[in-house]
């Protein structure tokens, strides 16, 4: 250190003493230490690329390529790693669930299997990691065959052994206990400081998953969480505190490039109310791509499905826990922008093989290629109005008169070869989910109240369009109040008005019928058939069956109207 010539007289001779020593009572602080974190969040499953819409300079939307998938992550850590042995591989949840047919097809062991050996160290937990209940989520962690799944787990590997890396969720509470489910956080040492990592999931999980699925868990506030785990692991030693939130936000700002101020949605108000020790919020959820800054911490999130991937570069003050500098960057995973991981082409190859011929077995020929779930104005797709169909064609003979299905049940659009022809890895990656139809009777009066709670929603949840089958049509006027938004006199089935007192019969996948996606109505339905029968199958057989019969097979005339 520097001592000035200068010192006043009054510095006493032991002072000077100390100071010209270095202070051996107090030793001046080491040299800064770069902590190199990478993050992905939604991966779901997505072992092989997909369609991503990049942007361009100005943060416009560019031409569509494939992107993502294990390989190309695998590809990009394996170089990072090159430059930093110690570099920490985490997620913000909802490394599975909603999987392409390649990974759900043996109950996401593959996507697991794959993290593992990528040497992921911690994940949040998500929504979709509770999709099969919570159950089948400690089994995905601890390993072995109990599974509700049985005709898929194992399947793969009969000695599935688990997760190597650590499932966080500080928000989860067991009612029965008042413990946490699973940990709160974990504390990793990188080149001498010791990194707290903390997770929770997004508190209105409720809103996202069958209830059935959480049963018995309680979630609290996720700042609140976050929040109460610091003093344990300050007590721990952890030097600095990273924060794995599954909750996000929406921005205008280029997806890409660090400083976007305008963030918007829940995760603003959680970053708020945290403890001001942790500078770096690592999120997911709302499928994003973001680099932003919220009362001077860095907030981040890498889109979906492995489309992107953070890298992060935290300067912290070794032996003091003080954070300097934190670097951000959203990297493309794109195939050929790194040398590729030998292990995990061969990896991937292995379970390809292993899925190729349930994955590959035609379902039907479209009559246009792909059939899509963009929405039009009125919030109907393509897509949306074919999957309704195939519920209510696959259960007419037990008297049901209209299909319902959710937006987001929907996952990817309906591609197919080059001959317009479908296969079931295709069919399956459009509903992935493994929903079951479920049968009920709703009176003409819960059938309007159901269709208004498409706009009633929670302050985090944003409006969605059932889609519907066919027969069935209204209109509706977003310049009407909520809660009247459908015209008086417009709804009707088969071009007949539909009575407020008659009882109809309806159809919907488990989730909604237990009032998932903000639809509470469904919960409340009668004489309740649960019929087993997968709404992928239903699918694929509605698509078998009418192979070949054009334009009517991928329905585009409108069943829903918005009033302009």
């Amino acid at each position: 250190m520097t001592v000035s010539l200068h010192a006043p007289a009054r510095l006493s001779c032991l002072a000077l003493a100390l100071v010209l020593a270095g202070c051996a009572t107090a030793p001046a602080p080491s040299n800064p230490v770069t902590i190199n974190i990478v993050a992905i969040n939604d991966f779901h499953g997505n072992l092989e690329p997909s369609r991503y819409v990049p942007s361009d300079a100005d943060g416009a939307k560019a031409t569509p390529i494939r992107a993502g998938g294990i390989e190309n992550v695998a590809a990009a850590l394996q170089a990072w790693r090159k430059q930093d042995k110690d570099l920490l591989f985490v997620s913000a949840g909802d490394l599975v669930g909603a999987s392409p047919a390649m990974s759900s097809l043996w109950a996401d062991e593959p996507t697991i299997e794959a993290m593992n050996m990528l040497d992921l160290r911690v994940s949040a937990v998500g929504n979709h990691e509770f999709d099969a209940g919570r159950k089948e989520l400690l089994r995905q962690q601890n390993g072995g065959c109990d599974s509700p799944r049985p005709n898929k787990a194992c399947q793969m590997s009969k000695d599935y052994r688990g997760a190597k890396f650590t499932y966080l969720a500080g928000n989860v509470i067991d009612s029965a206990t008042g413990k946490p489910f699973i940990p709160a956080f974990r504390i990793e040492t990188v080149k001498g400081v010791k990194v707290g990592l903390v997770g929770v999931v997004l508190q209105d999980i409720a809103s996202y998953v069958m209830a059935s699925g959480i049963a018995g868990l309680r979630f609290d506030a996720e700042a609140d969480a976050i929040n109460r785990a610091v003093p344990a692991m300050r007590a721990q030693g952890a030097d600095v505190i990273v924060a794995l939130v599954h909750e996000g936000g929406t921005t205008t700002d280029h997806p890409t490039r660090p400083g976007c101020t305008n963030l918007q949605g829940p995760i603003v108000d959680i970053v708020k109310k945290l403890d001001p020790a942790i500078r770096l919020v690592i999120t997911g959820h709302t499928h994003q791509s973001y680099l932003c800054t919220i009362d001077g911490r860095t907030v981040t999130q890498a889109a979906s499905y492995g489309h992107i991937a953070t890298r992060i570069a935290m300067n912290v003050q070794k032996g003091v826990g003080s954070v300097g500098e934190i670097k951000v960057e959203n990297v493309l995973m794109k195939a050929g922008d790194f040398p590729p991981d030998q292990k995990m082409g061969m990896f991937v190859a292995q379970v390809k093989e292993n899925s190729r011929a349930a994955l590959g077995r035609p379902v039907g020929r479209l009559p246009a290629a792909p059939v899509l779930r963009k929405k039009n104005d009125a919030g109907e797709s393509d897509l949306g109005r074919l999957i309704a169909d195939a519920v209510l064609a696959n259960t007419r003979k037990l008297g049901v008169q209209i299909g319902f299905m959710n937006d987001g049940g929907i996952r990817k659009d309906l591609e197919a070869d080059e001959n317009k022809v479908a296969a079931f890895g295709q069919a399956q990656a459009v509903l992935p989910f493994g929903n079951t139809l479920v049968i009920m009777d709703l009176s003409g009066a819960q059938i309007r109240t159901l269709l208004e709670q498409q706009w009633q929603r929670a302050p985090n949840l944003p409006t969605t369009i059932l889609q519907v089958s066919n027969g069935f049509s209204y209109r509706w006027d977003e310049r009407r109040p909520v809660g009247s938004r459908v015209i008086p006199g417009s709804v009707t089935l088969d071009g007949q008005p539909l009575d407020d007192r008659k009882v109809y019969r309806v159809v919907a996948n488990n989730f909604l019928a237990e009032g998932g996606d903000g639809f509470p109505e469904l919960a409340k339905g009668t004489k309740r058939i649960e019929t087993g029968l997968l709404d992928l199958d239903a699918f694929t057989d509605y698509l078998r069956a009418n192979e070949g019969q054009g334009a009517s097979l991928a329905p585009s005339a409108p069943r829903i109207t918005k009033v302009q």
